[in-house]
């Protein structure tokens, strides 16, 4: 008989074939085991141990815990998310030193602590996602494949074990339980929560300023300081559907925040690139007008007069890209005023060029990170829609700024 190593090996060559009738032959030969007393636990001693080994080596390649749990959600589904997880609890433990703080606390959000016993890692998920053999097999041979299958991305944290993990700093995460930040979260919370759009969107107008002055306020100390923050990166998630409107609003939300965005459709995520306390503010921002744009589309839906069409999906579709680029315009007039406020305080000699320094390291950031980036132009395909995501966007005004009133956007317009 083969032993455990080979077995697993057997089951994910074929299993990336087309030989169905093949891959269900290994699968049994996996169910049988090695022949021996124990060949049920080494068959699991070794899927784990060849699981754990292809996540180790996704970490130097720029794979994070939680960028590997989004995509075993996305591509298998949220049960084989969770053994990915475990796998990854597993791992830690093998983790070459030092390992960054923020690795720890994503890994631990995700899967908690890890146990003392692999053998008992497989096992112990099978039984609390009630699977018979058969069907855990299956499962862990298809993330297996799957986790040896994910391509190269752009690192943007030093990985564990590497040169710089141990004095990485939390991009993204950087000085977030500031009291401002918090009357930021207060004032979007407030704004997902009400029924009325007017508010929603004065209340986000409000965050927004907060947010660039916090980030003005940031830019300057750091200009003073020796070792200042360098860009970093974070990802957002843009799956389906609408997957391309969620791109365009995380687009808008980091170029009203002086961040760069590139969207990765088929990984299912847009990575934004940035300095700290700016990467903070897209986050909170995006993942809330994410919200408030769902709610509106929603009502923008109910309103529809009787007999206006049946494509809903188009329909919706060109409601969030008509609300992204609009509460994109109108964020980045209140950053625009902030900018101008703090320059006539701290003196356009010391503000402009600070701001002008830290965008273009951002982009050169960009351009070392995503040599081969391209430009997607959208296409609206219900004016109907497009018009209402307008409205929608335009219901109350974000000018805390006291600019102008916003252009109209063209119909078909370019997603730069």
């Amino acid at each position: 008989m083969p032993d455990a190593d080979e077995l697993v090996a057997n089951a994910l060559a074929a299993v990336r074939g087309t030989d169905v009738r093949q891959a269900e032959r290994q699968l049994d030969q996996l169910m049988v085991g090695t022949g021996t007393a124990d060949g049920t636990e080494a068959v699991d001693a070794a899927l784990l141990r060849r699981l754990v080994r292809g996540l180790g080596r996704l970490w130097p390649r720029g794979w994070q815990p939680v960028d590997v749990d989004r995509i075993t959600a996305r591509r298998l589904d949220a049960r084989s998310a969770r053994l990915v997880r475990d796998a990854m609890a597993a791992q830690r433990r093998d983790q070459a030193e030092p390992v960054p703080a923020w690795w720890d606390e994503q890994l631990h959000e995700l899967a908690g602590t890890a146990g003392d016993d692999d053998r008992s890692v497989l096992a112990g998920w099978a039984t609390r996602e009630g699977l018979d053999r058969a069907d855990t097999l299956r499962a862990a041979v298809d993330v297996l494949a799957l986790v040896e299958s994910l391509p190269p991305i752009a690192v943007l944290r030093p990985p564990p074990g590497s040169s710089g993990a141990a004095t990485a700093r939390p991009t993204g995460t950087a000085r977030s339980g500031s009291p401002m930040l918090n009357r930021v979260r207060a004032l979007l919370a407030k704004a997902e929560s009400t029924t009325f759009p007017a508010e929603a969107e004065a209340l986000t107008g409000k965050a927004q300023e907060l947010i660039a002055r916090h980030s003005i306020d940031e830019a300057l100390l750091a200009a003073g300081s020796a070792s200042g923050d360098l860009p970093g990166g974070v990802r957002l998630s843009t799956d389906a559907p609408y997957a391309g409107a969620k791109a365009l609003l995380v687009q808008e939300v980091a170029a009203a925040n002086r961040c760069e965005a590139v969207w990765s459709d088929d990984l299912g995520f847009a990575t934004v690139l940035g300095w700290p306390a700016d990467l903070v503010a897209v986050e909170l921002l995006y993942t809330s007008l994410l919200v408030q744009a769902t709610a509106a589309m929603l009502r923008g839906r109910a309103e529809r007069r009787p007999g206006a069409g049946r494509r809903t999906k188009v329909w919706d579709e060109s409601f969030l890209n008509a609300f992204a680029l609009r509460i994109g315009e109108r964020l980045r007039t209140a950053t625009d005023a902030a900018d101008q406020a703090a320059a006539e305080t701290a003196g356009p000699e010391r503000l402009l060029p600070v701001l002008a320094a830290r965008g273009e390291a951002v982009r050169e950031r960009l351009d070392t990170l995503f040599p081969g980036v391209t430009r997607h132009r959208l296409s609206v395909r219900d004016a109907e829609g497009w018009s209402s995501g307008t409205s929608a966007a335009d219901r109350a005004s974000l000018d805390v700024g006291g600019g102008g009133k916003p252009r109209q956007v063209p119909g078909r317009p370019d997603s730069r």
